[in-house]
């Protein structure tokens, strides 16, 4: 693959990774000690132990973690009246051992739950009464099962749509609009003590914004506990303007709540637009013009990524009183679900790590932009 030709920004670079051999001034959770949270999503290979240089990394790098899929609902609770903690168990084992702060992730989506969760034993819709008490089951068995080990969680995920109206999922169909105010009752009623959250891709954006601030304001009105609003941050080289990244993190501030980026990457493949976000209903199908680096990432594109994420680091150190942590969605590049979502099949480069654990020009540029703010 032929190579762009940067000399200045190689030796920047260069110079960069002289500047942070010491130690502890490369270590993320460090450098952003006084900042905010340092997350990345943990999964079944890097706890337990298929991969011998994950936890290692893990306890060295970050100081939060999220489990990608080991507590959403088809695979903490599969099967009527029978759940699967054994994963989740071992996640949480290893983030209190190693001094991890933990956010459970999630506990109602419309997404990745079972279909007899809202059926009942004939394959019928539940009432609404019936799906309450089934919600309000799930919520208490998962959260008091880790009652005082686990301190936050995505109580309710992406339940409004881009257009800033409640999505018209199963929860909204057979419940009505007021699920998400349930749920977030019978959180609070399962552990008081847990920070609770809204999580949500593409509420950065003004519409949809829109309507997270509305739900999350008359949830607090009615005397409802929402600790934090999760902006993912599943995003592009091209989108989005990171000036409407920084407004809504004010705005959402302004509610008193915390703001968290929560699933964070930035893809550097060519993605069609209508596919950006994360609606994991949304699929393509695989051509090799929307996989071009499989043998590498060009200098140029290298370079757009260090750009942009020394770009975005310097928004949220801006907000380092109001944004309490920031999550990478993967350990590095070959954890990430950028290489089979959207599109089956592709290599993707949308991490501060590369497939052998080692720092991209990204992981140094967002060092240096802490150090600026210093």
């Amino acid at each position: 693959m032929k190579k762009s030709t940067l000399p200045a920004a190689l030796i920047f670079f260069a110079l960069l990774v002289i500047s942070c051999k010491d130690k502890n001034a490369t270590v993320l959770k460090d450098v952003f000690a006084d900042d905010f949270l340092i997350g990345t999503a943990v999964n079944t290979q890097q706890i337990l132990g298929s991969d011998k240089e994950a936890k290692p990394f893990i306890i060295k790098q970050f100081n939060a973690i999220t489990p990608e899929n080991a507590m959403k609902w088809e695979r903490i609770h599969p099967i009527p009246g029978t759940y699967d903690f054994a994963l989740a168990d071992s996640i949480v084992s290893f983030a209190i051992a190693n001094g991890l702060f933990i956010t459970g992730h999630t506990l109602v989506w419309h997404s990745q739950t079972p279909d007899w969760v809202f059926q009942d034993s004939l394959g019928n819709p539940l009432t609404r009464e019936a799906l309450l008490e089934r919600m309000k089951d799930h919520i208490f068995t998962v959260m008091m099962h880790y009652k005082g080990r686990v301190q936050s969680w995505d109580v309710v995920n992406e339940a409004i749509g881009d257009d800033g109206q409640i999505r018209r999922s199963k929860w909204h169909e057979i419940i009505g609009e007021d699920f998400i105010e349930k749920a977030f009752e019978f959180a609070h009623e399962a552990d008081p003590d847990a920070e609770l959250y809204y999580n949500d891709y593409n509420n950065e954006e003004p519409l949809k914004r829109a309507g997270v601030i509305n739900i999350v304001r008359n949830l607090r009105e009615k005397g409802l506990r929402v600790d934090g609003v999760g902006i993912q941050g599943h995003w592009h080289l091209d989108s989005p303007d990171f000036k409407i990244v920084d407004e809504s993190i004010s705005e959402y501030a302004s509610l008193g709540v915390k703001v968290m980026i929560t699933e964070m990457e930035i893809n550097v493949v060519p993605t069609p637009s209508w596919l950006y976000g994360a609606d994991i209903s949304k699929m393509a199908e695989y051509k090799d013009s929307l996989n071009p680096y499989v043998s590498g990432l060009p200098d140029s594109v290298q370079t757009m990524l260090t750009n942009r994420y020394a770009k975005l680091f310097g928004v949220l150190l801006k907000h380092k009183g109001i944004v309490s942590r920031v999550t990478f969605w993967g350990l590095h590049d070959g954890y990430s679900w950028k290489n089979n979502w959207p599109i089956p099949g592709r290599t993707n480069y949308p991490l501060l790590f590369d497939r052998n654990y080692q720092p991209k020009p990204a992981y140094y540029a967002v060092i240096e932009e802490a150090r600026k703010m210093k």
